[in-house]
């Protein structure tokens, strides 16, 4: 037998030991499978504020309806109000789907957001819309369980300063947990889709 032939025969007798290893149960080694971690990011949680009318609002009173929760502040010059005119034109356009939908406004600026004020700015958007304000630790704790960033910047003058803050809109299920969040491009027609694929056969 010629030396070609011996090493063609050896690599077809490897070939079958590795064959073996690879698929035959019990001497295959066992497979190491990749976890991957699943579930919703922390967004939500508890609260205490008050609305307009200087009534108590909690996270429980938003439990069974979907909710739009948005974070600004009343003397917002540009990026606040475009929001609320956004999700009240979102909410006009999903018509009866966005009837389990209550949208929320939560300001970052506790100082100057009175309820009356608050009550006041409001109603230039949704009737249905949810004012909340607080004391400085109530809606600081109110922007941590939604991991809002907001900072105070430099008075220009006395009392007079903006606010910095995160312009998410936050998309809550009915038991306040986090289905997606919504970026300041976001079309009323993007919300509007959203809704609807949320809301429209869960009623």
């Amino acid at each position: 037998m010629s030396k070609l032939r011996i090493l063609q025969l050896s690599i077809l007798a490897l070939a079958a030991v590795a064959a073996l290893v690879l698929y035959l149960p019990g001497v295959r080694p066992e497979r190491t499978d990749v976890r991957t971690v699943e579930g919703a990011p922390a967004i939500g949680g508890a609260f205490e504020l008050v609305d307009p009318q200087g009534r108590t609002v909690t996270d429980a009173d938003l439990k069974g309806r979907y909710a739009l929760v948005f974070f600004g502040f009343v003397n917002c010059p540009d990026i606040c109000p475009l929001t609320l005119q956004t999700l009240t034109q979102a909410l006009e356009m999903a018509g009866p789907m966005a009837e389990d939908v209550q949208p929320v406004f939560i300001t970052v600026d506790a100082a100057r957001d009175t309820p009356e004020t608050m009550g006041a700015y409001i109603a230039n958007f949704h009737p249905r819309f949810l004012a909340l304000t607080g004391t400085p630790e109530q809606t600081k704790r109110a922007a941590d369980a939604y991991r809002v960033y907001f900072r105070k910047a430099a008075e220009q003058e006395p009392g007079e300063y903006m606010m910095e803050h995160s312009g998410f809109v936050y998309f809550m299920d009915r038991d306040g947990d986090f289905i997606t969040h919504f970026n300041s491009s976001a079309t009323a027609q993007d919300i509007a889709a959203r809704i609807r694929q949320e809301t429209g056969f869960k009623r």
